[in-house]
């Protein structure tokens, strides 16, 4: 290469870990004893040396909070090596941090602050000299883009423009590269695929195909009982027999079986004979990917394998193209974060579908500087939320991502989705289905579904089917209708989207008018301040404003204040109803039916152009109307009956509905109430699951490493109940398959008898040593936020004096994906956490070798909870939940058959009922805490050696 590629000699690395214990390297040589070239660095120099800079970092806001600064905004002087890693290698994984970047580059790990600093450099280093030989997709486009973010003030810019000029360049790319849209490839239509068909996967089939798939993913054979599952999954691909009784089979496979491959094989092969599709739904992102990637060996070509397993999510996890370019084009005008957009930019070029949530976007990106929340280049605003689509109004519409995922599903063989869009747009789709419509096009031929983390189907269906009448949801459906009312903010109000469509249609513009008219009732801007402002004055404005204020003086006057009330929020049930609420709600009703009528009639006019104007209408109008009218019946035949619904039981203080639970809610946010909720839920939500979802399939598996409880009479029962087989007519099949790994030999359990677990002192005590012994590779899990809190500040300086960083949902400034990254990467980082680690977390390996839970994670005895107990079995119900959340929790810590690892509970008074889920061969084990310190220590330390 005949220019040499810019580096930043002068630019020192700081990395600063939990503790504080920070590390810089600056280029010099090492000095005996420095590691790596790197050398510590004292606390008040680490501070001065980040904010007077120039410096490089990885994650320029966790920094700062490290060192207890405000995180700084995007400048000259901080370069953040992550930002360098996005543009440079765009849609592509890398943890958040050095060493994160050190393992996707390929460089060693480095051990401590001082040698992770000097990662940063070799990092920057390595990624400036890649993109001075091999930019994507482009030389020139590559460079578009820098000298866009250069001209931002992008502190990277000078030196990605420098090495991207290193080699020749041609001038013919003229745009800023932002305008990714322009050269996006367009989706094609194709002919409807039919209904699929009903030929039978032979067992013998689905286990030649399994070992076909574990041919090409370079493993000899087949495990008994993979094989097993794989041979007894064919069962749900047999032909039904009858309508509303679809081959539904309950299958646990502990960890280690390969449960994936093993519903891979049969479902692969039941859609080549009958396709599409069969659905493979997740309750997490997080296994969604770990699908996506077990696909690869049933589709080795990349081409092939985009067509044919697709990963379906909602529509508001994708990048709206016509949201990117308002942001763009105001950006450009100097408000809003062009530098953002210009990597959101690189990002959207490499990216498989635009997924922005638990895709290839790094979720790190919008976090790393003090960005405004209204400006950020992330999914808030990015993409669609609000139900604003314009569909085929759109410019973008023929490379949209959602229209591009959306038809690349209704064709594939595998599609790999959620639990929430799943049931959700089963919900819908039923709905309209009883009215003689046609669904919404999203979700069809749902006639085959695998649903894995089959254990979390219960609460999935729990939310898909349940209704809320909040502030939020309230303001949100009047910004729906009337668009931003504020100065500044972006969106498309109904108006904008209907009005060329409707013309001078004088019914229909009537309508419309209407429906905006009355919607100005529904809550507006600033709400929250209104119905609960800091000082109790209270200044509601409209009927809905006012009810809420009412809904929070009853739970004032209901509940008693409890330590964690901020934390939980309030609840108390609906009815009955203090007088205030009553006469309010009742005005709040006819508030929403003022809104509903006209949003019905227009509807009907809607549908009546469809049908008048059938010959002349042109496709992309008729596209419009239509995604319109989803729209419509979402809110105006499904949202706003069930908001009405419940204001009526409660302004007739009507008897109380078996079948539902209708309660009040206040959230709270830093300490105050923010917004007040009255909800509705099914006692059992397993009833719209059948109806909806399991009766209209033709085969359903539901499996899990979790769907037993042993201490019942019949271990499938509670599953039978949870899942909504015990709806249908036909009993299910059921298969146990236990897991192959030696526990006996390989994990310890224990109770720690001597630990106060409501004293935060004892807890971070008994925390901090268990996880020194074990020399890190700890999680922590906790069942509420402010005992984290606690433990967190007790115990990160003394593990970060002892060279372990301790990492913390709801404290570090990243979400819980990002978090679980780091670490899975670091294998002596430590983390603490919540229900929502324990259920997304996969780290094989020494990186997770303690799991401490800081009491038994009982239900939390909430309204809805306590209805669900006295249906369901009372204390029983109560020991099933913890039962499964322990299990749950404990098949996170051994992942691998060579895997060791240690499980203890800090709470003595936890039954030992409550453990006899856990995998055969593992003992509990009740001992003091200075025994389960030595014994932890013990055991891990055979691993070391």
């Amino acid at each position: 290469m005949s220019a040499q590629i810019p580096t930043l000699d002068l630019a020192p690395a700081l990395v600063v870990l939990p503790g504080p214990r920070a590390g810089y390297a600056d280029g010099a040589t090492g000095r005996s004893g420095d590691e790596g070239g790197g050398r510590p660095l004292r606390t008040p120099d680490a501070r001065d040396l980040f904010e007077h800079g120039p410096v490089l970092v990885a994650h320029a806001s966790m920094t700062a909070k490290r060192l207890n600064l405000q995180a700084p905004a995007r400048g000259r002087g901080v370069f953040d090596v992550l930002e360098l890693y996005a543009f440079t290698r765009p849609a592509t994984f890398c943890a958040p941090s050095a060493v994160g970047l050190a393992t996707a580059l390929g460089l060693p790990e480095p051990k401590g602050a001082p040698a992770q600093a000097q990662t940063l450099r070799d990092a920057a280093g390595a990624l400036l000299h890649e993109l001075a030989m091999t930019p994507r997709p482009s030389r020139e486009e590559a460079l578009a883009v820098a000298e866009t973010l250069a001209r931002a003030g992008w502190a990277w810019g000078p030196a990605v423009v420098g090495a991207l000029r290193s080699a020749p360049v041609g001038n013919q790319f003229r745009s800023s590269g932002l305008d990714v849209w322009a050269r996006a490839v367009e989706w094609e239509d194709q002919a409807p695929p039919g209904e699929p068909g009903s030929r039978p996967v032979d067992p013998e089939r689905a286990s030649e195909r399994l070992r076909e798939l574990l041919q090409r993913s370079g493993l000899d054979e087949a495990r008994e009982a993979q094989d097993t599952f794989a041979r007894e999954a064919a069962y749900a691909f047999a032909p039904r027999e009858r309508e509303g009784e679809p081959q539904m089979m309950l299958a646990e496979a502990g960890t280690g079986v390969g449960k994936t491959l093993g519903y891979l094989a049969p479902a692969s092969v039941w859609a080549e004979m009958n396709g599409p599709s069969v659905w493979i739904s997740t309750y997490t992102r997080a296994l969604q990917r770990q699908i996506e990637r077990e696909s690869h060996s049933i589709y080795p070509d990349p081409l092939v394998r985009a067509r044919k397993a697709v990963v379906r999510k909602g529509r508001e996890n994708y990048l709206c193209l016509l949201n990117f370019q308002e942001q763009v084009n105001t950006a450009q005008l100097g408000n809003g974060d062009l530098i953002g957009l210009g990597l959101a930019a690189r990002w959207a070029r490499a990216s498989r579908d635009g997924d922005m949530t638990g895709g290839d976007f790094p979720a790190w990106l919008p976090t790393l500087f003090a960005i405004p929340p209204s400006v950020q280049a992330g999914p808030a605003n990015l993409v669609d939320r609000r139900g604003e689509c314009i569909h085929a109004g759109c410019q973008h519409y023929r490379v949209c991502f959602i229209e591009k995922a959306v038809r690349a599903s209704k064709r594939a063989d595998i599609v790999i989705a959620n639990h929430a869009l799943v049931l959700s747009q089963a919900a819908f789709d039923g709905a309209r289905a009883a009215r003689g419509l046609k669904g919404d096009n999203e979700t069809t031929s749902l006639k085959r579904i695998v649903f894995d983390e089959g254990h979390h189907l219960f609460d999935a269906a729990d939310s898909a089917f349940s209704a809320a009448l909040s502030g939020a949801e309230a303001a949100e459906l009047r910004r729906w209708l009337r668009g931003p009312e504020g100065r500044g903010r972006r969106g498309r109000g109904l108006e904008a989207r209907l009005l060329d469509i409707i013309g001078e249609r004088e019914g229909a513009r009537g309508a419309l008018n209407a429906a905006l008219h009355a919607a100005a009732a529904l809550p507006g801007e600033g709400w929250s301040g209104r119905i609960a402002p800091p000082d109790g004055q209270v200044n509601p404005i409209g009927p809905i404003e006012t009810y809420l204020v009412s809904v929070i003086e009853q739970l004032r006057a209901r509940v008693t204040d409890r330590p964690g009330a901020a934390e939980q929020g309030l609840q108390c049930a609906a009815r009955p109803a203090i007088e205030l609420v009553r006469e309010r709600a009742g005005e709040a009703a006819k508030a929403l039916a003022a809104i509903e009528a006209p949003l019905l009639a227009l509807a009907r006019h809607l549908e009546d152009v469809l049908d008048e104007e059938a010959d002349t209408l042109p496709t992309s109008e008729r596209a419009r109307i239509e995604g319109a009218l989803r729209g419509l019946d979402r809110r105006a035949r499904m949202t706003l009956p069930a908001w009405r619904s419940i204001l009526k039981a409660i302004d007739e203080d009507a008897e109380d509905d078996p079948e539902f639970v209708d309660w009040f809610e206040a959230t709270f946010l830093y300490g105050r109430v923010v917004d007040a909720a009255c909800r509705r839920h099914w006692v059992d939500p397993t009833e719209p699951l059948r109806a909806a979802v399991l009766s209209p399939a033709h085969g359903v598996l539901v499996t899990s490493a979790t769907l037993t409880d042993p201490a019942l009479e019949d271990p499938f029962a509670l599953a039978e109940m949870r899942t909504g087989a015990a709806r249908l007519p036909q009993s299910p099949k059921v298969l146990r398959l236990v897991s192959p790994f030696d526990y006996e030999k390989n994990a310890r359990a224990f109770v720690v008898t001597d630990v106060g677990k409501d004293d935060p002192r004892q807890v971070s005590a008994a925390m901090r040593e268990l996880f020194l012994a074990a020399g890190g590779g700890g999680l922590g899990l906790f069942t509420a936020i402010r005992r984290l809190k606690a433990v967190h500040e007790r115990i990160a300086a003394p593990l970060a004096d002892q060279g372990l960083a301790l990492y913390a949902q709801h404290v570090d400034p990243l979400e819980a994906g990002a978090l679980v990254d780091i670490f899975r990467a670091e294998e002596d980082a430590c983390l603490l956490g919540t229900d929502a680690i324990r259920d997304g977390i996969d780290v094989p390996g020494r990186s997770l070798r303690l799991l401490v839970f800081d009491r038994v994670p009982w239900p939390r005895p909430d309204v809805l909870h306590k209805a669900r107990r006295a249906r369901f079995g009372g204390k029983g119900y109560d020991d099933s939940t913890a039962r499964a959340r322990i299990s749950q929790a404990f098949g996170r810590l051994i992942r691998r058959a060579d895997d060791r690892g240690v499980f203890v509970m800090l709470d003595a008074a936890a039954p030992t009922r409550l453990f006899s889920s856990l995998p055969e061969g593992v003992t509990i084990e009740r001992v003091s805490l200075v025994e389960a310190i030595e014994a932890t220590a013990a055991f891990l330390s055979e691993d070391r050696s």
